[in-house]
């Protein structure tokens, strides 16, 4: 790279004309001052700044950096439309590390900020088992089940939330397999891949829906997780669903009322097609339960309640196994992310009754009433095999609309490291 500014860090503070800067300019140098704290976050501020006055490239230079702090400039470094140029400094395994985590967040940030229409279901599914087949070669194998044909496998969520588009829903099922070809599933990941959501017949203000195409982040993060960790070695099989749909109005979309009938018997009525996530990812989950995989996770921008209630710089997190979430705890702190875990007990399956059928998709109220992260966290749990542990990641902060003072607007790929984690053990 040529014309890159060269950042440092110090921990001193800065000249007295400069007032409060947290960074600071001599000739082609940038200094970001640090104070003690939260240094990850005081330096993905800092590349914020850097970004907003127009910095395109950048060397980073000096002892105080690590890998979690170059890393976190990265992620604020990053746009939507500019893939951060970024010249590492550290030892070669450091620079690995990172160029392999800048590759998978990405490939999942594309995605995310991809439009609606350059993003269908299939071109979702095609292009996430495109990337992982690059990266596994011949450990990685994969099938695309799209349309009426989901109907013969009995996957009734996918199809329902899908039929309204002319464009037709998939499920990907992807087999990372590096050992014996009949070598035990170590873990199954779930992503909802609603590639874009106008929230059906419980229709969205155009507000609301703007930043739709965000949907599929759960799909993308999953991805780019398993992707990552393929990168970092990964010695175990695991299996990848991703549950890919239009969620749109037409004379063929599901209504309110209707009743689906799962693969597992399970009822439901639909009392809100704006709740359609949790209706695919109980196809997914059935679908990793089949694995026998001893561990289940699903990453979705589920609900406007877990935003609520974790704000945007968490993501929500869900198990009835205690250590489960421990472990997912650990693995965001280590990787520099956050988790908070959110309430789940076995009462937060019957909390969406419906007089029609097992269960109800949502309340009928707004925003599905109170406890809503729980609760749809509840009724997934339906389609989960008691043998698995399971971890439900409420994907809150995938996605910043404006952006703030750590991201800027489009997707952040907040999660992909926690799951990378998760899967290398």
């Amino acid at each position: 790279m040529t014309d890159l500014m060269q950042v440092t860090l110090t921990q001193d503070a800065p000249a007295a004309h400069w007032g409060k800067a947290n960074v600071t300019f001599q000739n082609n140098v940038a200094s970001i001052h640090i104070k003690a704290g939260d240094i990850q976050r005081q330096v993905q501020q800092a590349a914020r700044k850097l970004q907003s006055q127009g910095v395109s490239a950048v060397a980073l230079e000096g002892e105080l950096w690590t890998v979690d702090s170059q890393w976190a400039f990265a992620q604020g470094f990053a746009t939507a439309q500019i893939k951060p140029k970024i010249q590492w400094t550290g030892d070669d395994a450091s620079k690995k590390l990172l160029n392999d985590r800048l590759e998978s967040a990405s490939f999942a940030r594309d995605l995310i900020n991809e439009t609606p229409e350059n993003l269908s279901p299939m071109a979702l599914a095609t292009r996430a088992a495109n990337w992982l087949s690059e990266i596994g070669g011949d450990k990685v194998s994969y099938r695309i089940i799209e349309g009426e044909e989901l109907l013969e496998h009995q996957w009734i969520g996918i199809h329902a939330v899908g039929r309204g588009s002319e464009r037709p829903p998939a499920l990907l099922e992807v087999d990372f397999n590096p050992l014996a070809a009949d070598a035990d599933v170590s873990v199954a990941l779930v992503g909802k891949g609603i590639t874009f959501d106008s929230g059906g017949y419980s229709i969205k203000s155009s507000e609301g829906m703007l930043g739709m195409k965000c949907d599929m982040g759960g799909a993308s993060t999953v991805t780019a997780a398993l992707g990552l960790a393929i990168k970092s070695g990964l010695n175990k099989r695991v299996k990848l669903f991703l549950c890919c749909a239009e969620n749109l109005i037409s004379g063929h979309a599901y209504k309110l009322g209707d009743i689906l009938t799962y693969k597992n018997g399970v009822t439901v009525e639909v009392v809100n097609t704006d709740a359609e996530g949790r209706l695919v990812l109980a196809d997914g989950l059935q679908a990793a339960s089949e694995t026998g995989a001893p561990l289940i996770i699903d990453a979705a921008t589920l609900t406007g309640a877990a935003f609520m209630a974790v704000g945007t710089n968490y993501n929500a997190i869900f198990s009835p196994q205690a250590e489960v979430l421990a472990l997912a705890q650990q693995k965001a702190i280590a990787a520099g992310e956050r988790v908070w875990p959110l309430p789940l007990d076995p009462w937060h399956m019957d909390n969406c009754p419906s007089p029609y059928a097992d269960t109800a998709n949502s309340r009928a109220m707004k925003g599905g009433g109170a406890g809503g992260a729980s609760n749809a966290a509840g009724f997934l749990w339906r389609f989960v095999t008691p043998e698995a542990n399971w971890l439900h990641i409420d994907l809150a902060s995938a996605f910043s609309d404006a952006g703030d003072s750590l991201w800027a607007a489009g997707g952040t790929t907040h999660g992909v490291l926690t799951i990378a984690g998760l899967l290398e053990g």
